[in-house]
């Protein structure tokens, strides 16, 4: 039985520059005494959290190892968190494994201390042969009801679920499973054996805007993911921004008594794009039974036709 319960009540109102905080309870009955009981989110993730149904207590998912947040904020397995910046509107190689290999396009916004404030805006993941896209959709303002988040698998048509906590689809022959943890904008993305993805959409808060000085406009509120990151299987060898720390022998090297700890060396992490394996640290292999005709797998992306994404054909 997992402990670590699902969202059950949300809820964010701005009264000038307060933030009430959201609420948030485990919903498991297996945790009797906990159950149903609301709490308020810590002050660390105000408007979003998750309760333990085990301790009974709420945290913010982005503290979690395996979480990529906020200005790119991760959380690597050893604990200990770091920032990688990388650049607006490229692609960055997070995890490459010989059978997965994830990448991340960043949007951003160009600071005036010279660097680009940035957040994901999308990832690709590459599993066997196949390809699945998931990213934030461009809006100008956030509306909570509204799905803003864009699914497809092996560039057809975009996957629609029904907007229902706990509806599913499935693909049988990938072995793709992704379930609705929220109405809109929260889901988990999984293939059995190899890798759980928990993702949600959020946008940019004018107070965020304000106390970080990321001048969002009203024309963009720059919707990003948040993610969670499992890995069932990964080898020795795995790499990429956040894949590196599930190396045995991975050894930090931020320093940490920095305000803002940085992970730096952003050339050997870059891809050309949001499907490709060409960053320096790539160990994705496509297995010749799974590459009928032997050729390299040549991905074209481009933007779609309602500059909403990305779309991706092989």
């Amino acid at each position: 039985m997992n402990d670590i319960c699902r969202i059950l009540f949300y809820s964010v109102l701005v009264s000038g520059n307060k933030v009430r905080a959201g609420k948030a309870a485990c919903h498991d009955p297996m945790y009797g005494s906990c159950y149903g009981i609301r709490h308020n989110c810590p002050d660390g993730c105000p408007r979003l959290c998750e309760v333990d149904c085990r301790l009974c207590k709420p945290y913010c998912a982005c503290d979690k190892p395996g979480a990529v947040c906020q200005d790119p904020r991760f959380i690597g397995t050893d604990g200990i968190m770091f920032y990688f910046h990388g650049k607006k509107d490229k692609d960055f190689c997070l995890v490459s494994d010989s059978e997965i290999h994830i990448n991340a396009h960043f949007i951003g916004k160009r600071s005036k201390k010279g660097r680009d404030f940035t957040w994901v805006q999308s990832i690709g993941i590459l599993f066997g042969p196949h390809q699945f896209y998931l990213g934030a959709r461009t809006v100008a303002k956030w509306h909570e009801s509204t799905e803003n988040m864009l699914i497809q698998l092996n560039g057809e048509e975009e996957i629609l679920i029904p907007t229902v906590q706990g509806k599913t689809w499935q693909s049988p022959e990938t072995g793709l499973t992704i379930e609705r943890l929220a109405d809109t904008n929260k889901v988990k993305i999984k293939v059995e054996g190899l890798f759980e993805i928990v993702t949600r959409v959020v946008p940019i808060t004018s107070e965020e805007s304000r106390v970080h000085g990321y001048d969002v406009t009203e024309e963009d509120c720059f919707a990003h993911l948040e993610l969670n990151f499992k890995f069932e299987s990964v080898s020795k060898a795995v790499d990429g921004v956040l894949g590196q720390t599930y190396r045995p022998t991975y050894q930090s090297r931020v320093k940490m008594a920095a305000p803002m700890p940085v992970m730096g060396e952003g050339v050997k992490f870059a891809s050309s794009h949001l499907f490709a394996t060409d960053c320096v640290v790539s160990k994705f292999r496509l297995k010749k039974e799974d590459n009928e005709d032997g050729a390299p797998l040549r991905i074209e992306c481009g933007s779609s036709n309602s500059g909403k994404g990305i779309l991706c054909k092989r």
